[in-house]
């Protein structure tokens, strides 16, 4: 950690002991894709109790939003109460996650 190597340490919850045990991933496409617009949007989701985590991105997509839920028809609530609302959504896709894993060990790649 004094290197600064290792960031940070987290616990993992058990999404379904917190009765949010449906996952997806929400790809967003925002319009104007400026720095005000961006920097608002984000500010928004990363606010919202269903997401856990938001990667900002390149390409036809500037968000990808990972949220945790109750059910699907919770989902369904999350996207058009929480989302469809927003003016400068114009793209909307959902993908429900069956399951996730993570590598518990980040390894140094190889050199070429």
């Amino acid at each position: 950690m004094r290197s600064g190597l290792v960031t940070g340490v987290h616990a993992q919850v058990d999404l379904k002991l917190i009765n949010r045990p449906v996952q997806a991933m929400v790809a967003i496409r925002v319009r104007p894709p400026s720095r005000t617009v961006i920097h608002s949007f984000h500010a928004f989701i990363t606010a919202l109790p269903e997401t856990l985590s938001v990667f900002v991105m390149s390409g036809n997509d500037n968000f990808l939003v990972h949220v945790a839920v109750r059910d699907n028809e919770q989902l369904n609530d999350f996207i058009l109460d929480r989302l469809a609302q927003r003016k400068e959504i114009t793209d909307v896709r959902t993908s429900i996650i069956f399951r996730h894993d993570q590598s518990p060990v980040v390894l140094p790649l190889r050199e070429p």
